[in-house]
C-alpha cells in the first residue's frame, strides 16, 4: 500500500533547490541540467538505476563534489560558493546515510555516536552526551545495542545505528543512500518504516536514492525518476507507474516485487 502524505509539508519553502546542474567525469555527462526542489517536511525520492548519477547528486548537494554547471542551494545558502568552515558548518544540519552505514568498527555503538557530537568542539556534560545517545537509539528501537560492537550487529542494525548517528546532530536535512541495499525484503521493510517515522518524529526534510520501487512506494511524498541524466518524469508513484512511457514500464516490470 502506498504510503499517504504527510500533512505537515510545507510547499512555500524549499529546504533544497537545484537549478539546472550539470556533472561530467571525463567524456562522460551524468548530469545533464536537472531541476530540483525539495521543500519543508517532505520526503523526495530520486530513482534510478545504478550508474545513473543518483549519488554524485547527493554528493554534490554536500558539498562532497562540485558542479560543473548549475546552482544547489541547501538552507538558503549556494553551496559551490561556501568555504571550509561555512561549509562544515552546514554539513551540521545535514544528516547523510551512506549505503554502507559507515561505522567504526573498532568503536562500540555509544562511541560511535559520541563521535560526530564531540567534533561539533562543543562541550557536553556526560549526563548530556549520555542523553542525547539514548535518544538517538531509542528513536532506532536499539537501545539495547550501546555498548555493542559494529560487528556485533546484524546488516539492518547497523543501518539503524547509521542512521542513529546522524540523527543525533538533529539535522534538517537527511540524505538516504541506498538504505535498503543488501536487505532482506522484512529488514528492508523496517528500515523503509524508520525513514517515515524520523520525516514525522524530527520534521525532517529528505531525499531518498533508490533503485528500489518498494522503498521508492513507501517513503516518498514525491519521487523523480533520473534516466541519462535528467528527470524524465516527477510525481507521485501512482502517477509516475500509471505513465504510458515505455521506460517506465520496463523499470517496473524489472525492479518491482509485491510484499
Amino acid at each position: 500500500m502506498t504510503r499517504k502524505q504527510t500533512h505537515f509539508i510545507n510547499r512555500e519553502h524549499p529546504v533544497i533547490d537545484i537549478q539546472r546542474l550539470e556533472k561530467s567525469f571525463g567524456d562522460l555527462a551524468v548530469l545533464k541540467g536537472i531541476d530540483m526542489q525539495v521543500f519543508e517536511g517532505e520526503n523526495v525520492v530520486v530513482l534510478g538505476r545504478s550508474g545513473t548519477g543518483k549519488s554524485v547528486l547527493i554528493k554534490i548537494i554536500a558539498g562532497l563534489l562540485k558542479p560543473d554547471a548549475g546552482t544547489v542551494m541547501v538552507l538558503g545558502q549556494n553551496v559551490a560558493e561556501l568555504d571550509r568552515k561555512e561549509l562544515q558548518a552546514l554539513r551540521h544540519s545535514i544528516g547523510f546515510s551512506f549505503q554502507s552505514s559507515a561505522l567504526y568498527d573498532s568503536m562500540t555503538v555509544w562511541e560511535n555516536l559520541a563521535f560526530p557530537l564531540e567534533q561539533t568542539g562543543k562541550r557536553f556534560s556526560s549526563g548530556e552526551l549520555q542523553s542525547d545517545i539514548e535518544q538517538a537509539l531509542e528513536a532506532v528501537g536499539l537501545l539495547q545495542a550501546i555498548h555493542q560492537l559494529p560487528s556485533e550487529l546484524s546488516g539492518g542494525q547497523r543501518k539503524r545505528i547509521g542512521i542513529a548517528r546522524t540523527l543525533i546532530m538533529k539535522p534538517k536535512i537527511m540524505l538516504y543512500d541506498e538504505p535498503t541495499a543488501g536487505l532482506d525484503p522484512i529488514t528492508s521493510g523496517e528500515i523503509n518504516a524508520l525513514i517515515n517515522e524520523v520525516q514525522e518524529t524530527y520534521r525532517t526534510s529528505s531525499i531518498i536514492i533508490t533503485h528500489d520501487l518498494t522503498c521508492a512506494r513507501e517513503t516518498g511524498d514525491r519521487i523523480a525518476l533520473l534516466l541519462d541524466g535528467v528527470f524524465i518524469h516527477t510525481g507521485s508513484f501512482e502517477e509516475i507507474f500509471s505513465n504510458p512511457d515505455e521506460r517506465i514500464k520496463s523499470f517496473y516490470d524489472y525492479n518491482f516485487i509485491e510484499q
